[in-house]
């Protein structure tokens, strides 16, 4: 049995992906942005988005002491 190798980077508050050599994906926590076929590409795809940085859920914006 094979073990999937995973290659993971953040840019600009996304994060940049390859599972088995497979394409280099752009994504936030719950969304698949882009795919492309070089880590360059994906890389230069990120840095073009402006940064992301993960919002509070409504639940936790509202908590009480």
């Amino acid at each position: 049995m094979s073990i999937p190798m995973l290659n993971k980077m953040h840019m600009n508050g996304y994060d940049v992906l390859s599972v088995n050599n497979g394409p280099w994906r752009v994504c936030t926590q719950g969304d698949r942005l882009a795919s492309f076929a070089s880590k360059e590409e994906a890389l230069a795809y990120a840095a073009a988005l402006p940064g992301y940085t993960k919002r509070p859920t409504r639940a936790q914006s509202h908590k009480t002491s």
